[in-house]
């Protein structure tokens, strides 16, 4: 784990809080992660009592949740499952579980874990800007909530505290407000999906169904013939060539990071062009390998993950507000000192 906890080093541990109802594979991922990505010691997993915004019913007691996390969190000695949150006093909100944690452990230094998710829920959370202002934060990607999660109110409120690549390591040693998000691709794995496969009902997620193609994706010409095998990156730049796109600019990502091997990013010169790139990109794209698509209700920014491909479209004045080019080419410089 790196340079280890010695004299001169306070131990770093890791916050997972939350319901485990039930712990799986996904909370292993991101254990494994936070462990390798910010030089941590241990892994604390805070089985909650009960979440105040998840409903009572259908929630497993306490007893068998804590458990069955423990059995779950075997596979990796360097996690702790813990009752704590339940004797650390009334209080069931994750900023009194922290502030409490800090006062009894003042040698520790922590990192509160959470996913994507999370980052765009944690405004309904009480108190959330005090969970902040209170330890570091490290965010992990999960499946369709990048887009939504950096754009979000937490994320701009706090966006100038968030870390550099370069400094991702040091995080359990700042000060807070400090957080980081990591593009990381995550096991999917999901409690709800887990919960209605033991009983029998298909989740929300499984029972979605990909929606109808709008006429709008007959506003693309196809005017270049498609290679007989080409490549998802060669049908991405063609269908965004096709389309009339803007300022396409390709980002080699292979070896240096887990989020994909290439990422494309390119403009529309409306809401109407973005949309009508995104549905024939599905279309395409969708016929060679499984996609998830975000942002396309709006249209401002979408993001569609084909795997080993990464596309961002945007409308010009949001891909300059978000300078995601930058923001890469920056990441890249250090992708050294993050590697799996």
């Amino acid at each position: 784990m790196g340079e280890g906890a010695g004299p001169g080093r306070h131990r770093r541990i890791g916050l997972l809080g939350g319901s485990f109802n039930p712990a799986h594979g996904g909370h292993l991922h991101i254990s494994a992660l936070a462990l390798k990505l910010l030089d941590l010691d241990q892994v604390w997993w805070l089985v909650s009592p009960q979440n105040p915004l998840k409903p009572v019913d259908g929630m497993a007691p306490f007893a068998v949740r804590l458990e069955g996390a423990r059995r779950i969190a075997k596979a990796d000695r360097r996690i702790l499952v813990t009752d704590l949150e339940s004797r650390l006093g009334p209080s069931r909100y994750t900023a009194d579980t922290l502030k409490a944690l800090r006062r009894r452990f003042p040698r520790l230094r922590f990192v509160w874990l959470m996913g994507g998710d999370n980052l765009v829920q944690i405004p309904k959370w009480e108190r959330w800007p005090e969970i902040f202002r209170t330890v570091p934060i490290a965010v992990f990607n999960r499946p369709s909530y990048s887009l939504k999660a950096l754009s979000g109110l937490a994320a701009k409120r706090f966006a100038r505290y968030r870390v550099a690549a370069s400094d991702e390591r040091r995080l359990a040693e700042m000060e807070p407000p400090a957080w980081v998000f990591f593009h990381t691709r995550l096991d999917d794995s999901s409690a709800t999906r887990i919960r209605s496969q033991r009983n029998g009902t298909p989740s929300n997620r499984l029972a979605e169904q990909k929606p109808e193609l709008s006429t709008i994706a007959a506003l693309l010409p196809r005017t270049k013939p498609i290679e007989a095998h080409p490549t998802i990156l060669d049908l991405v730049l063609q269908m965004l060539e096709d389309g009339k796109a803007e300022e396409i600019v390709t980002i080699d990502l292979a070896g240096k990071t887990t989020i994909a091997d290439h990422m494309v990013i390119a403009s529309g010169r409306s809401t109407r062009q973005v949309l009508a790139l995104t549905e024939h990109l599905d279309e395409v794209l969708s016929r060679r390998t499984r996609i998830s698509i975000e942002g396309k209700t709006v249209g401002d920014w979408v993001l569609i993950d084909a795997g080993d491909v990464i596309v961002h479209l945007f409308r010009p004045e949001i891909r300059s507000y978000y300078n995601l080019e930058k923001m890469w080419g920056s990441a890249m410089l250090d992708s050294e000192a993050v590697r799996l």
